[in-house]
């Protein structure tokens, strides 16, 4: 077995699974330069400009749509395998940016995100497992961080041609990606993990013949490949007394309850860190800088910070390790976060902060690559290194509920957060969170690199 060949067949695979997150990444990011367009006097759809009020439902329905999508994926993805549930997903992104060039008024363009979200829903749930189930363990961290580098490039290159080109002509631009995906994805094979769980083991071989890069012949595997093949084995095998289908006394089992609680907890990290909640006020905080950037450049700025931390944490996650990650990327944020906050409420207050007037972007510029370093990145990985094979897919799926259920509310409820709170207040009560959330990494959160699943879940 060649190692460099069956490394580039499964960075390959990773890859090409995450066209799709390029094409999530474009939904999340399309709105930034779209918003400015439909707002104006002159907006293209025939209703006439959209308000504040529409504006909230159409950004809060992408996760409206990841929560539906979250169920019905994850769902797919034990009854019809991981494969068909993934080219599955590129029907409603697909539909989704189709919809947006003949969008007529706000409704058309809130089924368009909900659409969007749906088949962000099954990228959140189903891609981890996909990649957990036929990584290496050498690699596994970082080909799971993949989806994120994805999103995030997506969300850069909607910024850049959203500066250039119509929210129209971006959506038909973007539309590709979803076409793409199904054209390369159809070619990869299916999990070895699921194949076995399903009986089929002669798929299963050939699955992990090609993801380990080792040519069919008549003669048994070579040693590392039977090893590892006897290993997917006993993990079915460990289930094969219990009922086939995932109880919901599965969940109560000690390991499975605090795998659970962790990833719950991972995911609210994700999202009270409040990186997210500085990307919604980018035009403010460049503003009280005194930038005179446009709304337009300010938010590529962001795309290009996002995407650098997001591949600072690819290179850096196994060396670092996850745990380590996690707990610096926590503190920086919380730092980062409570100089922001302390800058607003000192100008509030009418304090001369003239000179200080390079806090707000140094700020939110190192806020921002530090938690795509960590806190924005590796909880997906670690979900879906710490669930239990019975209950990854349902455990995954209600861990990735829980995040779209805290992106609705902060994007639904943000501007009454800052009214009653101030930005100031705000920040603080992130940055508060974020320093939280490093406690409980250290204190409960297990160090996956390199380990096999069994040993992660006997650290549980």
């Amino acid at each position: 077995m060649d190692e460099s060949s069956a490394t580039r067949n499964q960075y390959l695979a990773a890859i090409c699974v995450n066209i799709i997150s390029l094409s999530h990444g474009g939904f999340c990011g399309w709105t930034s330069a779209s918003f400015i367009e439909l707002l104006s006097p002159n907006s293209p759809l025939k209703a006439g400009p959209l308000d504040n009020y529409q504006l909230g439902w159409i950004g809060s329905l992408l996760c409206a749509g990841g929560a539906l999508g979250t169920i019905f994926f994850s769902w797919c993805a034990d009854k019809i395998g991981r494969k068909r549930s993934l080219l599955l997903i590129g029907l409603p992104a697909l539909l989704g940016w189709w919809i947006i060039p003949f969008a007529q008024n706000s409704l058309h363009l809130c089924l368009a995100r909900l659409l969007g979200g749906f088949g962000g829903g099954g990228i959140f749930s189903v891609i981890p497992l996909y990649i957990t189930e036929f990584s290496e363990d050498k690699s596994r961290g970082i080909l799971g961080t993949f989806l994120i580098v994805s999103c995030n490039t997506g969300i850069l290159v909607a910024f850049i041609l959203g500066n250039f080109f119509t929210y129209s002509a971006v959506a038909w631009a973007l539309s590709s990606l979803p076409l793409l995906f199904i054209l390369c994805f159809a070619f990869l094979p299916e999990s070895p993990q699921y194949l076995i769980n399903q009986n089929y083991i002669k798929e299963a071989e050939k699955s992990l013949r090609y993801f380990r890069n080792v040519k069919y012949s008549k003669h048994s595997l070579p040693l590392p490949v039977q090893m590892e093949m006897d290993k997917l084995l006993d993990r079915a095998q460990s289930t094969e007394s219990a009922p086939n289908e995932p109880q919901v006394k599965d969940l109560y089992n000690h390991k499975a309850r605090k795998a659970f609680l962790i990833g719950v907890a991972l995911m609210a990290l994700n999202q009270f860190c409040g990186c997210f909640a500085m990307i919604n006020y980018t035009a403010s905080i460049f503003e009280q800088s005194g930038s005179s950037l446009s709304p337009k450049i300010s938010a590529i700025i962001v795309g290009v910070i996002q995407l650098l931390g997001s591949c600072a944490s690819t290179l850096l996650v196994e060396r670092a390790g996850r745990k380590l990650l996690l707990v610096i990327s926590s503190i920086g944020t919380g730092i980062g976060l409570g100089c922001l906050g302390g800058y607003i409420y000192l100008n509030a207050i009418g304090y001369d902060t003239q000179l200080f007037a390079w806090i707000p972007i140094a700020s939110f510029s190192f806020t921002i690559f530090i938690g795509c370093c960590g806190v924005l990145t590796l909880p997906f990985v670690l979900v879906s290194e710490i669930m239990p094979p019975k209950i990854r897919s349902s455990g995954s799926m209600l861990c990735t509920l829980c995040m779209w259920t805290f992106a609705f509310v902060l994007i639904k409820y943000l501007p009454l957060m800052s009214a009653i709170m101030g930005m100031h207040g705000m920040m603080f009560f992130f940055a508060s969170c974020s320093l939280s959330g490093a406690l409980f990494v250290i204190g409960f959160v297990p160090e996956t690199k390199g380990k096999s699943i069994e040993t992660i879940l006997e650290k549980l």
